[in-house]
């Protein structure tokens, strides 16, 4: 009885560890991709530069991130019906909640980037209002 696994190092599948590697850097993110582009570099520059050329054939390197091939399929998952009317309206309104508490934060960190972004520029501002009140001494100085 021949009981191959699914990545086993037979004949069948010669490049296994090739896909393995890619949905777990798949899995880390966009980040992990660019790590491992620099680390072939830094090593190999010809991994480094195959690597690259990978990611842009691929458009991983214009994707927001990698994991949305995935997030389809478990977006697919969550809105499926489970067969139990009173669970599928719980889940149905944990999740417009949820989805309101994100918008809620979203809307909050902008705010609080734009009032730091202010108080830079207002300390900015005044900052140069005193450069510019401070008086200077710029005339050139004559012997006598």
């Amino acid at each position: 009885m021949n009981t191959a696994l699914p990545y086993s190092s037979s004949s069948a599948q010669p490049m296994g560890w090739l896909y393995r590697a890619e949905s777990w850097l798949d899995s880390k993110g966009k980040g992990a991709w660019i790590a491992a582009m620099v680390l072939g570099f830094i090593f190999f520059w010809p991994l480094g530069l195959a690597l690259l050329a990978y990611m842009i054939w691929s458009k991983r390197m214009f994707k927001k991130s990698c994991r949305n091939r995935t997030n389809t399929r478990h977006l697919s998952t969550v809105m499926s019906s489970s067969g139990n009317s009173a669970f599928d309206s719980y889940k149905a309104e944990t999740l417009r909640r949820l989805e309101e508490e994100q918008n809620s934060f979203e809307t909050f960190l902008q705010r609080l980037r734009e009032a730091k972004d202010k108080a830079e520029f207002d300390d900015f501002m005044s900052d140069r209002a005193r450069a510019a009140a401070a008086p200077r001494d710029d005339s050139p100085r004559t012997e006598v």
